[in-house]
């Protein structure tokens, strides 16, 4: 499933349901579809999911895992941190602009 992250701020962006959840739940949401934020939560949501990204990091990959990696999938796997780097971004212009965001299938 995929979810779509709106806000009248930015464009949409489109995410893997999976990681979609992750990070809403890291946010302080339920994780649940369709969903909404208030601009006035934001901020405190944006910190909250930045501060679980860094202390959830992965260890770095080896080059020789990276290596495998390459040959399986054909390239090393995509972090939940770098997932969120559209999402972080929307979220915080979506503050900047007083708006508010939502998200759905």
């Amino acid at each position: 499933m995929l979810i779509t992250f709106r806000s009248s701020a930015t464009g949409p962006i489109t995410m893997f349901g999976d990681a979609a959840k992750q990070l809403l739940i890291m946010m302080g949401q339920s994780g649940a579809s369709p969903g909404a934020i208030l601009a006035s939560d934001i901020p405190a949501a944006v910190a909250r999911l930045k501060k679980a990204l860094a202390e959830n990091q992965p260890p770095p990959l080896s080059l020789a895992d990276e290596d495998r990696a390459r040959e399986r999938d054909g390239g090393p796997p995509v972090s939940l941190a770098k997932r969120a780097v559209p999402l972080i971004h929307l979220l915080e212009e979506a503050a900047k602009a007083d708006a508010a965001v939502t998200w759905g299938s």
